[in-house]
Order: C-alpha cells, then structure tokens, then sequence
C-alpha cells in the first residue's frame, strides 16, 4: 500500500502574489513529493505493520512503529501529514476569519481573534529553524497554538491539527528570502476557513 501524494486544490499560481507559483510548484512536487516517496520506501518492507493503516494512525502510536524505521518513518510520515493539512488549508481569495463555532471557540480561548491571530504569528516567528506552527485540537477538545520542530506532527502528542504554518525555508525563501514575518502575514490572506473550520467540528465531535 503507498500513500499518495494528494492533487492540490488549485493551479500553482493561484495563491498569487501571496506565495508565488515556483515557491508552490517547488514546495510541492519536489518537497512534499519527497516526504511521500520517503514514507512509502520506510514502511515497504511492513506491509503487516501498516495493513491500512492512516498516516495519522501510525503517527499517533511512534512506539509501535519498527524500531529501524521509527525516525524515518516520524520524519517523513509528518511532512507528508503536515503538508497535506498545509495546501488544504490555503486558498485563492481566502483570508478574512472564520465565524460559527470555530470563532466562539477562539474567542473563548484567545479572548479575540486579535489575540489570537498575534499568538500564531508569535509562535511561527519563534520557531528555531526549521518548524511549524500549528492551532490544534487538545486531548480536552480545547483549542491550543504549538510549535513543532522539523516535521513533527502534533498528532504524535495526542493533538488534532487543524491549521498549519510551515516555517521551512523552502515555504518561504524564493519570494521572501529571510524575512520569514512578511510570508507570515501573508498567509492570513489566502486562509481556508471553510476548511479549517470543517476540521475543527470534525476533531470536536
């Protein structure tokens, strides 16, 4: 069993000029592209241990993962989850915020979503090279910004991402080179929230 690679939801100049078409074309079909071929060529010779298995499932137990692949398997496995979460998540003509549920909920939490807005980008700019920041589901149902280091998936820790920033050079650099706040602030303009809201309702049912 191979896990594909997922078809993006939209041509690679779409998320123009927020991030630009060779920055996607890049991140995707060669990055991205790798964590697959990666995670496919770790697990092949553990067709009994993945036996259909999600992504997720094997993420969310590392210990059960054969011990000589486990690393490969935790690094490769996350950039492909955490990749897929990251084009879902973004969208042509996207931005604004979300309302329902999800803002209750990040109001509740944040107490705006000012606030909330201020501690993603806070916890995006922080991470010590290569990383994430991610908004997740806590094991309490709760809503929680994280950071992660390389592609560690919160999923590891018990927690349902539900929003993804990949603060990779490779996301960023071509357009942005080192100034890693400006792709930041740019990302709030092509957000999905119809589908990290989806995501949301689905990680609190």
């Amino acid at each position: 069993m191979n896990f594909e690679l997922p078809k993006l939801p939209y041509q690679y100049n779409e998320l123009a000029p927020f991030i630009d078409a060779l920055t996607v074309e890049i991140h995707y079909d060669r990055h991205h592209r790798a964590y697959a071929n990666n995670l496919n060529n770790a697990l092949a010779k553990y067709p009994e241990f993945v036996n259909g298995k999600t992504v997720e499932e094997i993420l969310a137990d590392v210990n059960s993962i054969p011990a000589d692949v486990r690393q490969l398997v935790i690094n490769n496995g996350g950039g492909f989850v955490n990749h897929n979460l990251y084009w879902s998540i973004l969208t042509p003509n996207g931005g604004g915020k979300p309302n329902g549920a999800l803002l209750e909920a990040i109001n509740k939490t944040f107490g705006s979503f000012e606030s909330f807005k201020e501690q993603v980008d806070n916890a995006a700019k922080t991470v010590f090279g290569s990383g994430w920041a991610f908004v997740v589901v806590n094991k309490e149902g709760g809503l929680e910004v994280v950071k992660s280091a390389n592609q560690n998936s919160p999923i590891s820790d018990g927690k349902k991402p539900i929003l993804g920033i990949d603060v990779w050079e490779h996301a960023y650099y071509l357009n942005y080179q080192n100034k890693r706040p400006d792709y930041i602030a740019a990302i709030w303009n092509i957000l999905n929230w119809k589908e990290i809201t989806r995501l949301f309702e689905e990680a609190t049912k």
